[in-house]
């Protein structure tokens, strides 16, 4: 939690860039900032940090006794392309399967290349697809 107002803006940014809306929108960001800080203190959040700065973040967002889900993976859109995304979810795939569930899974939009390309680099295989509809 120490960390939590480094990690947060890391958030906000990935929210808004995937939502297309913030998350601080309407209610200030209450309940957005309930839900970080719930998987922070939950230890399924993960960032890499270097001088003040996120460079990689991740969080696990369902779990079951099964599986687990990432979500939320985001790299500054200065960084990307140097690789941190391969080994920051390489790291979190590593400690989730360790500490949280048997199988970790995750979904990426469709026009997402570079993070297609970096998922199936750290493993993961593409077995279905599906729409998100948000109203």
């Amino acid at each position: 939690m120490s960390e939590f107002d480094v990690v947060y803006p890391a958030c906000v940014a990935m929210f808004t860039e995937e939502v297309g809306v913030s998350p601080n929108a309407g209610d200030g960001g209450v309940l957005y900032r309930a839900r970080v800080a719930e998987l922070i203190r939950d230890g399924r959040a993960f960032a890499r940090i270097e001088d003040g700065r996120v460079l990689f973040k991740a969080e696990i967002g369902a779990v079951t006794p099964h599986a687990c889900q990432v979500q939320g993976v985001w790299v500054p859109p200065d960084l990307r392309g140097r690789g941190l995304s391969v080994t920051g979810m390489s790291a979190v795939v590593a400690e989730s399967l360790r500490s949280i569930a048997p199988t970790v899974s995750l979904y990426v939009n469709d026009y997402n290349a570079r993070a297609r390309a970096a998922y199936r680099r750290v493993g993961f295989v593409e077995t279905d697809s599906f729409m998100s509809v948000l109203f």
